[in-house]
């Protein structure tokens, strides 16, 4: 008896060592900034923040853990009746009842004060030095500088041989796009973020932000990023059947090199509307070139490469009624899709030239040969007679 009693004590004794040691162990790994097992500290003021909190909390488990199962383990251990030791029979104690309700309030107060802070800061979107407007849209994100003159659409840029499984993924597979959002180091940023379909989420974990895009609404945010480099996020709302293809690449450049990425950004969208402004009739080759490469990167995630579509989810525009024999529906509906459906509305999303081919190539591919040409004027004229 005496020999099970010694081996019983060894193992609680070694019991409690083990989680004092892995409750060192974790708290240790707070100077491990990339630690696996602990979270980013992230790229800004926001997220140290964030990450000091969740530290202070962490913390305060570890140490809550260790003395409620030290002691614990230690009755166990030195009250147990092989040592002889008789239970106390006793009804109550207010004195103990309002100890260990008075301890768990302190301690939810001593929590409660630096979350507060953390949280009134991570709200506090005001005096920003610029804004950005966030609009997700199945399945890409709209950006928007309210200060400049520029917005665009960012999509994935992973080639489909790779998303399809034909080709060897790289190391960036699904986490690169054509056109990141960039921004200046070192000061305020405020993101107004919303929707124009279903809801989305708007996630870079480096910056401690993941905020709701919903239509209809508009929330804030804001991030001031220290160091210049690239930071990637994604959409963390299950939005759709391609949810997993919308990241999030952000491009922090210092001031300087901001600036002169906002003049050539200006200079190139003037350029490509004079460019589109002054070209005159496009020939059939040039449309179905330039109408194949927009559909592959457009359109056939949904109605498929070869136009059969998904039945049941994506029409098929292959010997579709309204693409073989309705021009001006087939116009209107790319233009200005159609509600309550993922059709989306292209015409804000592509250059008139782009959407005059594309349609061209819908109407005269897959064996559909109407011999339909659409102009740039056409896709202007529809355009500007508005839904």
């Amino acid at each position: 008896m005496k020999r099970y009693c010694w081996s019983l004590n060894n193992k609680c004794n070694w019991i409690l060592f083990s989680f004092v040691w892995w409750c060192a162990r974790s708290v240790a790994a707070d100077t491990t900034v990339h630690s696996a097992y602990n979270m980013t500290r992230g790229a800004t003021e926001l997220s140290h923040k964030v990450y000091n909190l969740h530290m202070i909390i962490f913390y305060i488990c570890c140490v809550i853990g260790a003395i409620v199962f030290g002691l614990m383990f230690w009755s166990i251990v030195h009250h147990r009746k092989v040592k002889g030791t008789a239970p106390a029979q006793f009804h109550g104690s207010l004195k103990i009842e309002i100890i260990w309700t008075a301890i768990p309030v302190l301690i939810l107060i001593a929590m409660a004060i630096p979350a507060t802070k953390t949280l009134v800061a991570m709200e506090d979107a005001s005096k920003a030095d610029m804004t950005v407007l966030v609009t997700g849209s199945q399945w890409k994100w709209h950006y928007k500088y309210m200060e400049y003159p520029i917005e665009f659409y960012s999509l994935l840029s992973t080639p489909r041989d790779q998303i399809e499984n034909n080709a060897v993924k790289d190391a960036l597979y699904l986490r690169e796009v054509d056109k990141p959002l960039v921004l200046p180091a070192g000061k305020k940023i405020r993101f107004l973020v919303t929707a124009d379909d279903v809801i989305h989420s708007w996630w870079v974990p480096d910056f401690a932000i993941k905020k709701d895009a919903n239509p209809g609404f508009i929330n804030e945010t804001w991030a001031k990023i220290d160091n210049p480099g690239i930071y990637r996020g994604q959409c963390a709302e299950l939005c759709g059947k391609d949810h997993g293809f919308m990241p999030i690449v952000v491009d922090v450049k210092t001031p300087e090199a901001f600036e002169q990425w906002v003049a050539e950004k200006i200079a190139e969208q003037e350029k490509a509307k004079a460019a589109e402004a002054a070209r005159g009739l496009m020939t059939r080759e040039e449309l179905m070139e330039l109408g194949q490469k927009t559909y592959e990167s457009r359109c056939a995630v949904c109605h498929q490469p070869g136009g059969e579509g998904l039945p049941g989810a994506f029409p098929a525009l292959k010997g579709s009624a309204i693409v073989t024999k309705n021009k001006p529906a087939h116009l209107h509906i790319v233009l200005f899709g159609k509600p309550a459906t993922a059709m989306q509305a292209f015409g804000k999303q592509l250059t008139a030239a782009e959407l005059a081919a594309v349609i061209t190539y819908e109407r005269n591919a897959w064996g559909n040969n109407t011999g339909d040409l659409v102009q740039i004027a056409d896709i202007n004229a529809v355009l500007s007679a508005g839904e």
